[in-house]
């Protein structure tokens, strides 16, 4: 097999508030949504409330979580009811489960989702790189 895997990218619009605006809510979701879609968690999510700098009304919170698969983040901008998370991983999963706990979570159906796959000509195994550069030879000389 080659291809390193796929990227999740949703962004959603009309969010809960309370959900959005919570430290304490985004590290729950990025605790317990790795176990949700057969990830493997490695470490504790790093969660921050971030005040908006020069545009206070972009205050938020934003985080990740690095799973042995890649990683999952997310930014909360919860005056405007958006946030976006990035799912990557190094192996396939349950994409359209992930989109129903995104909008369980978050309290809303409106969703903008892409998905894409990542590193596609990435060798999985390293016999099959070894037999596919031995053919590409062979085709040179």
């Amino acid at each position: 097999m080659i291809g390193f895997g796929p990227h999740l990218m949703v962004d959603g619009y009309n969010g809960n508030f309370e959900a959005l605006a919570s430290v304490e809510a985004v590290t729950n979701f990025l605790d317990t949504l790795p176990a949700e879609i057969g990830m493997t968690k490695i470490m504790p999510p790093y969660v921050f409330k971030y005040d908006g700098g020069d545009k206070p009304e972009d205050w938020g919170v934003s985080g990740f979580v690095i799973i042995a698969e890649s990683h999952i983040s997310i930014h909360t901008f919860p005056e405007k009811g958006y946030f976006s998370i990035d799912i990557f991983s190094c192996k396939d999963f349950d994409i359209p489960a992930a989109l129903e706990i995104i909008k369980s979570f978050f309290g809303t159906e409106d969703l903008e989702v892409q998905t894409t796959s990542r590193g596609t000509e990435f060798p999985r195994d390293i016999g099959m790189a070894g037999a596919i550069t031995a053919s590409q030879r062979r085709r040179l000389y």
